[in-house]
């Protein structure tokens, strides 16, 4: 496999780190003492910014003020990001672009996908159900009479929906296929009750009753919610990935300089070869994150399905950054647990990351039957 990456996807790294310099991890309360969320809206100062750096229309065509890369530099762009915990909507509202310019009538892309890149238009997505375990296209159900379509159901979890404009809202119709509506946040009858995430991010409830909305709002295009959901996750794999290397290197710097019995604690065998695994761990996740995105970004063919690799992607993604994260902390000692140092914040992050969109175990599961179901050669 070649790692090697374009010059645009290059020049996108080096813009993202441009914007994100300046953020700070600990811009917001600490979790660990907040009870309710640490924020109410995200980082409103940051948008803006990287709408002018057009890494908001990352996903999105030239005619639509987009600069048409890849998931790959997407997920390049979403590793920095989470190096320094940016609290922006960036993975879910590129994934949505990307949808409704693969999928929606060309009167939608028009409306949605300018506004989009230039950041005048938030979206994001609901993908967790109603309990976060089941699948979310049967959490909301579709039917149209005429050109109308009517939405029922409840949606969890869903990442800055009181903040953004749209929610892409997966449903199930009664021939069995799955839709993907685009609800406007002030639309009658969607109503926003308040969740915090591990994080203390707010998170929204949504539940839907007798929802209108007319035929070039809900992409109906087969399989349009199923690549949906794997850029989704594989973006959190990349996210999960740039914390962990974040974490292993603030680590790396403590105990260089922490010293016990006069020597710094990094010499030590024992620690030495805890941050070892750590980083074949980083390197695992890293090596699968691309092999997904790439899946992802070309369409090639393999032994099995794109959703395989992405399963292989987010196993090792949150095995990987939940021990990053474990190990850091005991080598930080106390010092890890002090919430004027910003340790406690991945780890609260790494948490939420880890079971977003499915833990390991509910990868595994879903890998073993594409295993089961396609023979390998």
């Amino acid at each position: 496999m070649d790692f090697t990456f374009t010059e645009e996807q290059q020049a996108v790294v080096e813009a993202a780190k441009a914007v994100f310099a300046d953020v700070a991890p600990d811009g917001v309360p600490s979790p660990a003492l907040t009870p309710g969320c640490v924020a109410e809206d995200f980082d409103r100062a940051l948008w803006p910014k990287l709408a002018a750096a057009d890494l908001l229309g990352l996903l999105i065509g030239p005619e639509h003020g987009g600069v048409d890369l890849d998931p790959i530099a997407l997920c390049l762009v979403l590793r920095e990001s989470a190096k320094v915990l940016a609290r922006v909507p960036l993975l879910e509202h590129s994934a949505a672009t990307a949808t409704v310019r693969a999928h929606g009538a060309a009167e939608l892309r028009q409306r949605i996908l300018p506004r989009a890149a230039h950041g005048e238009l938030v979206l994001t997505v609901a993908a967790n159900g109603r309990t976060g375990h089941d699948p979310a296209e049967l959490a909301v159900t579709a039917h149209r009479d005429g050109g109308t379509w009517t939405l029922d159901g409840l949606q969890t979890g869903v990442p800055w929906a009181h903040n953004a404009d749209l929610v892409l809202v997966p449903a199930h119709i009664p021939d069995g296929h799955t839709v993907v509506a685009l609800v406007p946040r002030d639309t009658a009858g969607l109503t926003i009750g308040e969740q915090f995430s591990t994080s203390g991010e707010r998170l929204g409830e949504l539940r839907l009753e007798d929802i209108r909305l007319g035929p070039d709002d809900v992409i109906e295009a087969e399989g349009a919610w199923d690549r949906l959901r794997d850029l989704l996750t594989t973006g959190t794999c990349a996210l999960a990935l740039g914390l962990g290397e974040g974490v292993l290197g603030m680590t790396s710097d403590y105990t260089s300089k922490r010293e016990q019995f006069g020597h710094p604690v990094a010499t030590f065998q024992a620690v030495a070869v805890q941050t070892a695994d750590r980083y074949i761990d980083l390197r695992a996740m890293e090596v699968t994150l691309w092999q997904a995105a790439w899946r992802i970004s070309t369409g090639a063919d393999s032994a099995l399905p794109t959703a395989g690799d992405v399963a292989v992607a987010k196993i090792w993604a949150s095995d990987g950054v939940r021990r990053v994260v474990q190990t850091a902390q005991h080598l930080h000692g106390g010092f890890g647990a002090d919430t004027d140092y910003p340790l406690h914040r991945y780890h609260a992050w790494a948490k939420q990351l880890e079971l977003s969109l499915g833990p390991a175990a509910a990868h595994e599961e879903a890998l073993g039957d594409l295993l089961a179901a396609h023979a390998l050669s």
